[in-house]
């Protein structure tokens, strides 16, 4: 009798233990999910609300809608934000597209050291760019009079916008199109060898339809990026007014938050727009590679790798020459009068600014978004893609996972405004401290370090959770015995990109920093509107040292890790 009851309570207690470790994932999830509403959704929705609303707070629809269509200043505005998107994206994926080329179809020497000066633009600040064509084309430049040679009368404007964002996200372009390039399989151009197919037909029936989805996205991605950056417009637009600017004026210099919101709003439409073509794209992408491709290795060809190492140094130099303009500037006395060596610029951002404060906020905001934005990226990832049940939750928690990769960095920060700002709001004790701008940090990055995350849990078996399963292992055991090990190097390059980009922010956070929170890129538009542009690259050239540092860190950690818990491998 007993021995026929014992596989009934046996059975009956492995039910149990999978019903109590799933519900702890279920809650586990709820609390992942309330974070992004209050912090995310919430946001977004009182930017909603504040744009249907006059200044008394009084419900009045659409009425700043259309009183903000009678301002034909604005409307330039946004006219203009749109025509400079588009000539930067036109400009810019091209030239990232022939650096891709090279990189990947030519035997070109130097190519690791090429595709790493291409990185200086991520490490610092997009302003960077804009402090270093001042120097070179600014009233006072090395170069202004080849500027009035070719028909420009200054810098200042779109002409000054347009090539510091070319600078500026080049690598981001680079990026998606080095990746479309690499997945190239060889018996396609070994085929049209056979058949006597010239180059330049290889190129336009084979190549460029293999990376068209790759084109698309950095054409997307480069679009929004220029059209909600705020930092480049700032320092060199002078009197050419863009969305990013006017909301920035409209909030803390007019105080008017309720056309503030209505162009929030304007700018945030295109960003979801390209976010949902940039969607519909990669679900109609089919895979490039089978199991059988083989891998494109390109041949030698005098010619050929001449014209790309030629291609590429051009590009490098001009690389070099923004960063080495910001550094040889930041050292100097007094330009252009006085062109002797000084460490004044470093003196009077770091202690006479008060800058040095500012940068220790910035190291703490980084510090903190690498630890506590990786660790709910990565729990959440795993939550979503190696546990069970609660399908609405799960649908909810993915939904908002992937917003805030179509929601520009001011549109966020105003929404914390409204929403943390609000007296009645339970969370407004957070309001102006560094643990906001840490969140919103988190927040604004989200989506990247979640894609990344889901892949290297993609990679995994999904047997290593049934066996957990069958032996009675909670899946939070198999989480930290299993998954998070092989996931480690995942983990470091998430931490990494949280770091940097927390160091070079300024949209996110530019609303919502207070006297004690200013971070050191907010103290560099500081410096700039103070005219003090040397000490703005001094403290630009900073963020940009410290960047790299923290990369090379991440660098040594990663070979670490890979040695210590990927021997699986080998």
């Amino acid at each position: 009798m007993s021995s026929a009851t014992l596989p009934v309570a046996s059975a009956r207690h492995v039910r149990l233990r999978t019903h109590w470790s799933e519900r702890i994932a279920h809650l586990a999830l709820l609390f992942v999910a309330l974070v992004l509403l209050a912090f995310l959704a919430a946001p977004l929705a009182a930017i909603l609300f504040k744009s249907l609303q006059d200044k008394s707070n009084e419900w009045v629809g659409l009425q700043n809608f259309i009183e903000y269509a009678r301002t034909p200043a604005l409307l330039d505005s946004l006219w203009n934000s749109l025509w400079v998107s588009g000539l930067v994206t036109i400009v810019t994926v091209p030239a990232a597209f022939g650096f891709a080329y090279a990189l990947t179809r030519s035997r070109m020497p130097f190519k690791k050291l090429a595709r790493g000066v291409t990185l200086i633009p991520l490490l610092a600040p997009s302003l960077l760019s804009a402090i270093s064509l001042i120097y070179w084309f600014g009233n006072q430049g090395v170069l202004k009079a080849l500027l009035t040679d070719v028909g420009i009368d200054q810098i200042y404007g779109a002409p000054g916008i347009v090539i510091a964002e070319c600078f500026a996200l080049f690598p981001h372009a680079l990026m998606i199109l080095v990746t479309a390039l690499t997945a190239s399989d060889a018996r396609l151009y070994e085929a049209a060898d056979s058949m006597g197919t010239g180059a330049a037909r290889k190129f336009w029936t084979i190549t460029l339809p293999g990376a068209k989805y790759g084109l698309i996205s950095a054409a997307l991605v480069t679009f929004t990026l220029v059209l909600t950056d705020f930092g480049i417009p700032k320092v060199i637009g002078g009197n050419f007014n863009v969305l990013a600017t006017d909301i920035f004026k409209l909030v803390i210099g007019q105080q008017d938050f309720q056309k503030g919101a209505v162009v929030a709003l304007l700018l945030l439409a295109p960003a979801v727009l390209t976010f949902g073509i940039d969607h519909l794209v990669q679900r109609k992408q089919t895979a490039m590679l089978s199991a059988r491709a083989v891998p494109y290795r390109p041949k030698r060809d005098a010619l050929f790798d001449g014209v790309m190492t030629l291609y590429c140094g051009v590009v490098v130099v001009l690389m070099l020459c923004m960063l080495g303009m910001a550094i040889f500037a930041s050292f100097v006395k007094f330009w252009p009068y006085d062109l002797s060596f000084s460490l004044q610029h470093y003196h009077m951002g770091l202690f006479d600014a008060e800058v040095g404060d500012a940068f220790f906020n910035s190291l703490s905001m980084a510090a903190g978004t690498a630890v506590f934005g990786t660790a709910l990226v990565f729990i959440t990832a795993y939550l979503l893609e190696k546990t069970h049940g609660a399908a609405p939750l799960r649908s909810l928690v993915r939904l908002l996972c992937m917003l805030p990769m179509a929601v520009p960095g001011l549109v966020l920060g105003l929404g914390y405004i409204f929403f943390f700002n609000e007296p009645a709001n339970p969370l407004s004790g957070l309001y102006r401290t560094l643990t906001l701008l840490t969140l919103c940090t988190i927040i604004h990055f989200y989506t990247t370090g979640h894609l990344t995350a889901v892949t290297a849990l993609k990679s995994l078996d999904a047997e290593f959770e049934s066996v957990s399963a069958s032996l009675k292992v909670p899946f939070y055991k198999t989480f930290w015995r299993v998954t998070l090990p092989i996931c480690t190097p995942a983990l470091v390059d998430i931490a990494r990109y949280f770091f940097v980009n927390a160091m070079t922010t300024i949209s996110a956070v530019v609303f919502l920093y207070s006297p004690d929170t200013k971070v050191a890129a907010i103290a560099i538009l500081n410096l700039d509107e103070a005219g003090e542009i040397g000490a703005a690259a001094a403290m630009a050239l900073l963020i940009f040292a410290a960047s790299t540092v923290a990369t090379l860190i991440f660098w040594a950690l990663s070979r670490l890790v890979e040695r210590r818990t990927q021997a699986w491998k080998a």
